[in-house]
């Protein structure tokens, strides 16, 4: 049986970084940005950059988006920090997705370390998205199962 490969395109990479976004919207990741990278460095075409508020919080957002990945064969080349917690890398290739608990994110600095990247427009379902998560916070968002 002979193997067909896709090639990726810019536009897939960044299908594949919206619906991660997603996926992490849906476990009420914060802070979210999106950096083209493919013109700095082979390494990926797009970092997605969350926050998630504990380590549970950062955990279950890695795991939805893990899940996420699974639903269409997306390989996982990597995971890194899952049992910690503070920082999860996820490594798709093309894409890389980083979750961080707010104070190691500011920390480590991604965006000031990538700023010569593109921050990618977010279509405006998206930003409706992320806006009305803003809205809905509460102290008491701490206390609930993820």
């Amino acid at each position: 049986m002979k193997k067909t490969f896709e090639k990726l395109t810019l536009a897939h990479s960044r299908n594949k970084a919206q619906r991660f976004l997603k996926s992490a919207l849906s476990k009420k990741a914060t802070r979210p940005i999106l950096l083209r990278l493919n013109q700095l460095t082979p390494i990926a075409d797009y970092f997605l950059i969350v926050s998630g508020r504990s380590a549970r919080h950062v955990t279950a957002i890695a795991d939805g988006i893990i899940s996420d990945a699974r639903t269409d064969d997306t390989k996982t080349y990597s995971v890194e920090g899952l049992n910690q917690g503070n920082w999860v890398l996820l490594d798709f290739g093309d894409v890389v997705v980083h979750i961080f608990q707010d104070s190691t994110r500011e920390f480590y600095d991604l965006e000031g370390l990538w700023r010569d990247a593109i921050k990618e427009e977010l279509p405006p379902e998206i930003l409706e998205e992320i806006e009305a998560a803003k809205d809905s916070f509460t102290d008491d968002d701490d206390l609930l199962e993820f």
